[in-house]
């Protein structure tokens, strides 16, 4: 059995009946936890091994753990401040911005490593325009070379602690204020615009081996009539034949309002694959992920399964090596870098 192109939530601290036989279902291939699966350390630890042991090959496991605002699991980990701190840090010095950038990465993926998970969907990749709702300081910064400086440090922490990562929201949400969770969001810039800036840290992150993209619940219509998650154009044309992208495209949450223009969650789990992604995610309706599951039982693609396989974490550890190792004392002194809005100099 491969894995399959769609990624499902579950309900709670633990699997029930009905969930277990919901993700033997073959076009399932990953699992996304929320605050709601978590309890405390070794639920969440006992939560993940259940998931894997379930079939070969595992089942991936991920999570939404960007820090600052987007940090699912609070209690027995480490607060990740947000991109934007290392952004300001930057200013003041770039190369120690890049390194608080790339400690927070490794601590970041390591302490979810610790606990089994395979991936977090980080890091954020859009400008920062002062204007999204939904984006604001997950973000590294407004200029787009400063962006992919940080995120490319970033990256390269996680990667050492054996997690790959997910650059979002292609190709870019920052210049809308909507948020697209609750609505549906348009982009009036030209293609133009948005090569000449949200599109750098995309294609730098890409270049240095970047594994995975989301792209973005929000429309073009200068450039596509479909957003970018549904597009034929963002995801073909630009992502895979100009950007030459061979990673995972992950669609966003078919949930959220900004993928409604796409009809039923099934006919936008359809479209999202159609358009080029290897994995539709559908993750907080039970009903929802079965119909989606009933629908697209002929997507057989033999490239997204071998891209998904590159998905899984590595560099297995347990929490007291991970307690007992050094650098992870030395990277927490290092993140406490926000007291009262002043930043200390710790790297």
């Amino acid at each position: 059995m491969s894995l399959g192109p769609v990624m499902v939530g579950v309900a709670s601290y633990e699997l029930d009946a009905t969930e277990r036989e919901m993700l033997l279902h073959p076009m399932v291939g990953a699992v996304i936890l929320f605050t709601r699966n978590y309890n405390n350390i070794e639920q969440l630890q006992k939560l993940v091994e259940d998931i894997h042991n379930l079939r070969e090959p595992k089942l991936l496991v991920c999570v939404d753990h960007e820090g600052g605002r987007v940090q699912r699991f609070r209690e027995s980990f480490s607060a990740i401040p947000p991109a934007g701190c290392y952004g300001d840090i930057y200013d003041q010095d770039h190369a120690r911005g890049r390194r608080l950038a790339e400690t927070a990465g490794w601590l970041m993926a390591v302490e979810l490593r610790a606990v089994g998970i395979d991936f977090s969907f980080a890091p954020v990749l859009d400008l920062n325009f002062g204007r999204s709702q939904v984006i604001g300081d997950r973000s590294f910064h407004r200029q787009p070379n400063a962006v992919a400086e940080l995120a490319q440090s970033f990256m390269h922490g996680m990667s050492t602690a054996g997690m790959a990562a997910t650059g979002k929201h292609f190709p870019g949400h920052g210049a809308v204020e909507v948020d697209t969770h609750a609505a549906i969001a348009q982009d009036e810039r030209s293609y133009a615009d948005i090569e000449q800036e949200d599109l750098i840290p995309f294609r730098r992150m890409i270049d240095n081996g970047l594994a995975a993209v989301m792209p973005a619940h929000v429309m073009y219509p200068n450039v596509d009539a479909n957003p970018a998650g549904f597009s034929r154009f963002w995801l073909q044309e630009v992502l895979r034949r100009r950007l030459k992208f061979q990673g995972v495209i992950f669609s966003d949450d078919l949930l959220m309002e900004g993928a409604a223009v796409a009809g039923s969650v099934a006919d936008r789990a359809e479209a999202a694959l159609a358009a080029g992604c290897d994995m539709a995610l559908v993750c907080n309706d039970f009903n929802a992920m079965c119909e989606v599951l009933d629908r697209v039982q002929s997507f057989d693609n033999p490239t997204s399964h071998l891209r998904l396989t590159r998905m899984k974490g590595r560099h297995p550890i347990t929490r007291a090596q991970l307690h007992s190792d050094p650098r992870w004392k030395v990277a927490l002194n290092a993140l406490n870098i926000c007291e009262q809005g002043k930043l200390r100099d710790l790297l």
